[in-house]
């Protein structure tokens, strides 16, 4: 009680150390050293950090093997099992309801059991859905695993990055959390390159394969520093930090610098729900929120779910199509991630804002003509076309800038409450 008159006269001392230390972590999201030059730059041994990166971008790579699965094996399930469209189109999207439940309750799991022990629940999920899908005789068995699937990839879009960014050094962070994406986009184009030569049921069984090294690797690597630090197992902290930082790195003023952000954090009143519609930080919010949902329905998830239909129904061939789909999301979110600092956010939303609209006339286009029976040798051209300039700009803008913004709007709004 007392903090908070202090604030509301203006002898906000807890207010600008929070700020402070909040600034200053969003700017390590952005890759800078902000004064840990002495500890980052040295030649200790950082192979942990990268190994439990590659550990944890297993689950990146699960995201993307659920979110890529339905679109080449479409044809095969339906006839295999007789299932009617209406079936099919159940099974596909069932996995984005389970997704929200998992996004919603991984907050929750991550701080109870942690990091690691949140990526295990997500793995247990992921494994217990691809098994029903490979035993799957009918529609109910299909929908049970694609949803459990769905659930896993909930909490590791939340959980993954959250541990890199907590495990990484300040001069490294912002590269390797751009690895979680590009780790989906790779999962999706997997996916869709080997889903057009092995069967659906085997094509589940490889989905297993992440999880397998997720499940292993997790023995090897430390639980995040920040979360033992949160929750008072201050032995095991250290032993963390120290692991990550290598055996001869003197840890003390980063372990100082986060207990001080967290002891920070835990100082300052709780911030509800209704804050977010306060006026100072109602433009931030509706930023954050407003690129998101531009985001989710542009359309994203029915052209990566049935993509590989789409150029089938334009007639092209649903192979070649699905290939260059699949090697041209990942190109182009490699290099993504080496300009977004460079180029700017608004650019990068413009330009692939533009994109969009273009790939979706050239498609929408595609198959008016088609319906009309008009100019029917330019139909799959115009298919193709749209849907490769569609990705290539959802690539290049849409799928990785708006959660970069509302990591950076939400920080900042963070620094403005209770000011």
């Amino acid at each position: 009680m007392a903090i908070k008159e202090d604030i509301e006269r203006g002898n906000d001392s807890v207010f600008e150390s929070a700020a402070v230390s909040l600034l200053q972590d969003e700017n390590d999201m952005a890759g800078k050293e902000d004064g840990y030059t002495d500890q980052t730059s040295s030649k200790a041994s950082l192979w942990m950090v990268y190994f439990s990166t590659c550990v944890a971008v297993c689950g990146s790579f699960e995201f993307g093997s659920c979110a890529g699965y339905s679109s080449p094996t479409q044809t095969a399930i339906r006839t295999d099992l007789s299932l009617s469209l209406a079936e099919y189109s159940m099974f596909g999207s069932i996995l984005t309801f389970g997704a929200m439940i998992g996004a919603i309750t991984s907050g929750p799991i991550a701080d109870f059991i942690g990091r690691k022990g949140a990526m295990r629940t997500a793995t247990g999920f992921c494994v217990g859905g691809w098994l029903a899908i490979y035993f799957a005789e009918g529609a109910l068995l299909l929908d049970v695993g694609r949803m459990a699937t769905g659930y896993g990839m909930g909490v590791f879009s939340y959980v993954v990055p959250v541990f890199i960014a907590e495990i990484a050094p300040k001069n490294l962070r912002g590269a390797l959390t751009t690895i979680n994406q590009l780790m989906i986009c790779t999962g999706v184009s997997v996916a869709f390159i080997i889903g057009t030569v092995l069967t659906w049921r085997t094509l589940a069984l490889t989905g297993l394969i992440p999880c397998a090294v997720l499940l292993f690797g997790l023995f090897f690597i430390p639980e995040s520093p920040r979360w033992l630090a949160k929750i008072g197992r201050e032995k095991e902290f250290e032993a963390a930090l120290q692991d990550l930082r290598g055996k001869d790195t003197n840890i003390s003023k980063e372990a100082d610098e986060i207990r001080d952000y967290i002891e920070t954090l835990e100082r300052l009143p709780k911030a509800k729900m209704l804050d977010l519609f306060q006026r100072r930080y109602l433009s931030s919010v509706i930023i954050g929120v407003g690129l998101m949902v531009f985001q989710q329905f542009g359309g994203i998830n029915g052209i990566c779910f049935y993509v590989s239909n789409i150029f089938e129904t334009a007639g092209f061939s649903a192979a070649v199509g699905t290939i260059i789909y699949a090697i041209l999301q990942v190109v182009i979110t490699g290099l993504n991630t080496t300009v977004i600092d460079k180029a700017g956010r608004k650019p990068l939303l413009l330009v692939s804002s533009t994109g969009l609209v273009l790939g979706c006339i050239l498609s929408g286009v595609s198959f008016y003509l088609k319906d009309h029976n008009l100019a029917l040798d330019a139909v799959p051209i115009l298919a193709v076309t749209g849907i490769l300039i569609y990705i290539s700009a959802f690539s290049a803008g849409m799928g990785a800038v708006p959660w970069v913004i509302m990591s950076e709007v939400t920080k900042r709004s963070a620094c403005k409450i209770y000011h």
